[in-house]
């Protein structure tokens, strides 16, 4: 029968909108010498660069601060000082800022240095401590100094590197950084790897100042892949981005036609869908051999959704399919949850990809294992694979000109800018890479042409103070050697040594202090609640507090003190951690099936217990933790044995803020796990707890 379309009487049928038409390959002549320089280059036998030998010499005698661009080879230079300093008979300590970056190093120097000549410390891991080669983050690194300190002790190691020493200037994590860089011996020499800044020697004249012996900069601007700058016009013509012909020059013209692309409005308006039309874009790159390529987007939600837009997009190559497929199943294998993932048809169908902060760590990893492989064609991600990750490609596509920061999207800086960009040209695989500028509405197209020849951002100090830091200090120091602690730090040395020094001096005074009156204003609080005695010492409890080297240090102190906490019950020791880690404001509306009565006593006795000290703390212009039920049910009911999937429902969390949400809570309890002489039970607790809670699929991280 045939089928009729009915519309209701009086209502006329709503017209459709014309089809926007298929995008057709095409690339302007301009291009043709580009294009014919794309192929794998030559092998030849490996030769330092200039720079890496540079530095190997620099670092016998003095500290070093190498930068140079993403892929340039910094690696290298770190395992050659490794390996010298082995002979020696010496041990090195490598810190990073990732976790993800920290167990891929670890993977790494295993497999030169052996498996057993290399350890790895996390927080999450901890094997082999005790071994030459120790592989971990930088926050364990700076609470290794801690102990030292307090204990007398020189840090049991002989060489030092930091990798991404760019994060000095992050906003929540460049304390970290700037402590380590104040507080290790002088004896120890350091090797700082970091992408290109722009004040390096200022960075370099700080520390041979405080650490009293040369810092030697070593530059390299040169990328060891050059990259090409283009502009997709909607049409799916291919462009030159700017008038220039060479690669990597630093004139910032746009080409005459995307200039005037650009000036016409309806050109480059975006289309219904938030995202264009992806897998027509992937046909342009793919004819053009332009794949495989890393697309930043603007959010989650977007890369989710555009490997469902690329349906079309399929592998054609039978030999590359069986690869794909035989790895995809061996890496899922070791985690019954992946290999239910829903983007897992997609991943081996089309061999694309979707990467953000809201997946698992170990989708992340499988994605990065993959596409580093050389099996995927594209994957869509958010900016923060940009960061610390070995995650290569032919071509990066910016669909946008800004970048989300956590609290607000900002024009995109040119650090930023280069760290994606250096995704781009994988080295001994390109002879060259590209960056595809994509129009739309929230890309400005000048921007990110000025952002291919701007210089690198300057790394500001990001030092400040807090409750942690202040406990620690005062294992090993009088208030008067803390002053002199906070003189040193880079910010000090800015505001007195930098260029417009007297202009910052009038603007806000002496940063040291500043960072000494913040340090007064915490010791105070201290000392008036009793973790500091009437000479600046520490009591007993604050020697206790001082271990807990977490966010809510006090707070946690706090509730131990008053003996609020379910010191002798795992789970719901559990759950009351995962509230003073949470960093979500949560929607406490809760069905009341979903909450045990158990927990609810049991967070309301600490909320209780706890108002006082938390109003004491306003009162002194500190904010307090505000404890919200959700994420304490969570945690409730993942550490109770409940399935991931029921958890993931009512947590109303995105899969990976759920693993992050884990991950801190198990930090804590590590904290707590070290509290053993002094509070027996909950450590036993805390000790069970984390067997509890790390399990499939947060645990399968550490399997692939």
């Amino acid at each position: 029968m045939q089928r009729t379309n009915l519309t209701k009487p009086g209502r006329k049928s709503k017209p459709k909108k014309p089809k926007a038409p298929n995008m057709k390959p095409g690339a302007d002549a301009k291009l043709e010498k580009i294009f014919d320089a794309i192929g794998v280059p030559e092998q030849k036998p490996f030769t330092p660069d200039e720079f890496q030998l540079k530095a190997l010499s620099a670092i016998e005698s003095a500290d070093c601060l190498v930068t140079a661009p993403t892929g340039a080879g910094k690696t290298w230079i770190a395992e050659k000082a490794i390996a010298r300093i082995r002979e020696k008979g010496g041990t090195s300590w490598y810190a990073s800022p990732l976790k993800a970056l920290t167990n891929s190093k670890y993977a790494e120097f295993s497999n030169i240095f052996g498996h057993e000549n290399v350890g790895i410390l996390t927080g999450d891991r901890k094997e082999n401590p005790d071994a030459p080669v120790i592989v971990g983050t930088t926050e364990i690194l700076r609470n290794q100094l801690y102990d030292s300190m307090y204990l007398g002790h020189d840090l049991g190691t002989d060489f030092v590197i930091l990798d991404e020493a760019h994060y000095l200037g992050d906003e929540d994590r460049g304390v970290v950084w700037e402590e380590i860089m104040i507080y290790l011996p002088s004896r120890i020499p350091i090797l700082m790897l970091s992408a290109t800044i722009g004040n390096a020697n200022q960075i370099a004249e700080w520390l041979a100042t405080i650490r009293e012996k040369e810092c030697i900069v070593v530059e390299e601007t040169r990328r060891t892949v050059p990259l090409f700058p283009l502009f997709f016009h909607p049409s799916g013509t291919l462009y030159p981005l700017l008038a220039h012909e060479g690669p990597d020059e630093k004139k910032t013209k746009l080409y005459k036609k995307v200039s005037a692309c650009i000036g016409d409005k309806d050109a480059h308006k975006s289309s219904d869908r938030r995202l264009p039309r992806m897998g027509e874009i992937l046909r342009v790159l793919k004819a053009y051999h332009l794949l495989p390529a890393i697309f930043f987007l603007k959010s989650r939600a977007d890369c989710d959704s555009a490997v469902t837009f690329c349906e079309d997009h399929l592998i054609e190559d039978p030999d590359r399919k069986e690869k794909l497929l035989r790895r995809a199943e061996e890496l899922v294998s070791q985690s019954e949850h992946l290999s239910k993932h829903r983007h897992l048809t997609h991943l081996k169908e089309l061999g694309l990809g979707s990467h953000h902060s809201g997946q698992l760590p170990a989708w992340k990893l499988l994605i990065e294992t993959l596409m580093t492989e050389g099996l995927l064609d594209a994957v869509f991600a958010t900016s923060t694979v940009a960061a610390g990750v070995n995650f290569p490609a032919r071509t990066v596509v910016f669909l946008n000109s800004d970048r989300f920061n956590g609290r607000e999207f900002l024009p995109m800086t040119s650090t930023e800018f280069h760290q994606m960009t250096g995704r781009a040209g994988r080295r001994g695989m390109d002879n060259i890479g590209f960056a595809v500028a994509v129009p739309g509405r929230f890309m400005d197209i000048r921007h990110i042409a000025k952002l291919m020849g701007s210089p690198p951002s300057f790394v500001l100090s990001q030092i400040k103070i807090n409750f942690s830091m202040v406990l620690n200090l005062l294992l090993s120091h009088r208030p008067d050697q803390i002053e002199d602690l906070l003189r040193r730090s880079f910010a000090t040395y800015m505001i007195l040594k930098g260029k417009r020094k007297r202009k910052a001096q009038r603007l806000i005074g002496n940063e040291h202090k500043y960072l000494w009156m913040d340090f007064l204003h915490h010791l105070d609080f201290l000392a008036e609640t009793g973790y500091v005695g009437e000479k600046g010492e520490l009591t007993d409890d604050g020697i206790w507090a001082s271990q807990l080297r977490i966010d809510q240090p006090v707070m946690i102190a706090e509730g131990f003190r008053l003996g609020i906490f379910p010191e002798s019950d795992p789970a719901l020791l559990a759950a009351i951690m995962a509230s003073f880690v949470n960093e979500q404001e949560a929607d406490d509306r809760i069905e009341k099936e979903l909450v045990s009565r158990k927990l609810f006593r049991a967070l309301s006795k600490v909320k209780r217990g706890l108002k006082p000290f938390a109003k004491h703390m306003e009162m002194r212009g500190f904010e307090p933790k505000q404890l919200f039920l959700r994420p304490a049910v969570t945690i409730y009911a993942w550490v109770k044995g409940k399935a991931w999937e029921e958890v993931l429902s009512f947590s109303e969390m995105a899969e990976g803020n759920l693993a992050m949400l884990i991950l801190r809570t198990a930090d804590n309890l590590r904290h707590i796990r070290s509290l053993r002489e002094v509070f027996p039970q909950a450590a036993e607790s805390a000790g069970k707890a984390i067997e509890l809670i790390m399990r499939d699929p947060v645990a399968a991280f550490y399997e692939l």
